[in-house]
């Protein structure tokens, strides 16, 4: 909003990196869910004894943690691009505030995004291979997967294009990868996603994604109609192939990482700060009568 002030915006922003704080130590939760307390799980009762449901496999809960600290992710890139939003508010598109990230770094935190949420989905989709089974992930689950990853991709590929758009003799790679975003906005206007909550169609929620969608959307034609009459009329380079272009996307990046979850002590029970302690305790008393036999009070008279 270009009526916001300083003091309220550097507000917004701390809300945004709590957020993002929060889920990545959600992120680190979860991995610690899969990689210690459902191992453990399965060894004290059995896994084959084991009846749980499907957001309770460990391919799940490991998609869960990918999924975490990709929205986390994606809270950090929203949070970087605050100032540039607001010094844009005016004259949206080209060229851009000087407050504006570098187009090739937003790319790559963007492109990092989706390939979490892609590997989260392939993840959730291995726990339940086939769309008759009674224990099937929740669909929705897989919708909001299969679409962030879509829309994170359609917003790196718009980066890169913006980027290859202002480099010497690139405009027609900007070209491409403009128009590549915009079929993946494009398809994803299309998509039939349904966000749900106890049943029910999150209809407020919903909006607000068709919202988000259709302003990246408007935008992608915005860059992409300046650097095509750019090119048409300045550069008149040739205009990049899908596959070329597919060849020239670089490695992600990550804005923020899961954070490691450490539990806290148990209370009371053998792992307590006083269960070890007796343990200790217990074993230290041992030691003392391995090497002195008769400090035990053991020995008798001759």
């Amino acid at each position: 909003e270009r009526t916001i002030s300083d003091a309220e915006r550097k507000a917004k922003d701390e809300k945004l990196n709590f957020a993002a704080n929060l889920l990545a130590r959600a992120s680190g939760v979860y991995e610690h869910l899969a990689e210690k307390v459902l191992p453990e799980w399965d060894k004290a009762i059995g896994a084959t004894k084991t009846e749980r449901p499907p957001e309770l496999a460990k391919v799940v809960v490991t998609a869960l943690a990918k999924m975490a600290v990709a929205d986390a992710n994606q809270l950090a890139i929203r949070k970087l691009m605050t100032r540039s939003a607001y010094d844009s508010t005016l004259t949206p598109g080209p060229p851009l505030p000087k407050s504006h990230p570098p187009t090739s770094l937003l790319g790559k935190l963007y492109i990092n995004a989706s390939s979490l949420y892609t590997s989260a989905l392939s993840l959730v989709n291995a726990a339940s291979p086939t769309s008759n089974d009674s224990k099937e992930v929740n669909a929705n689950l897989r919708h909001y997967l299969s679409d962030e990853s879509t829309f994170c991709s359609a917003m790196s590929h718009r980066w890169f294009g913006v980027d290859a758009g202002e480099a010497p003799g690139r405009c027609g790679e900007g070209v491409a990868f403009l128009a590549w975003s915009k079929s993946e906005l494009e398809s994803l206007k299309e998509s039939k996603l349904k966000l749900s909550v106890g049943g029910k169609v999150n209809k407020e929620e919903k909006a607000a994604k068709k919202d988000r969608l259709a302003d990246e959307l408007d935008s992608a034609k915005v860059f992409l109609k300046y650097y095509q009459k750019m090119n048409d009329s300045v550069h008149f380079c040739p205009v990049s192939s899908n596959a070329e272009i597919r060849g020239k996307v670089p490695e992600g990046r990550a804005a923020i990482q899961s954070k490691s979850y450490e539990p806290p002590m148990p209370s009371f029970g053998p792992t307590s700060e006083e269960g070890l302690r007796r343990q200790a305790e217990a074993v230290s008393l041992q030691e003392a009568n391995d090497q002195d036999p008769d400090a035990s009070g053991g020995g008798g008279a001759d």
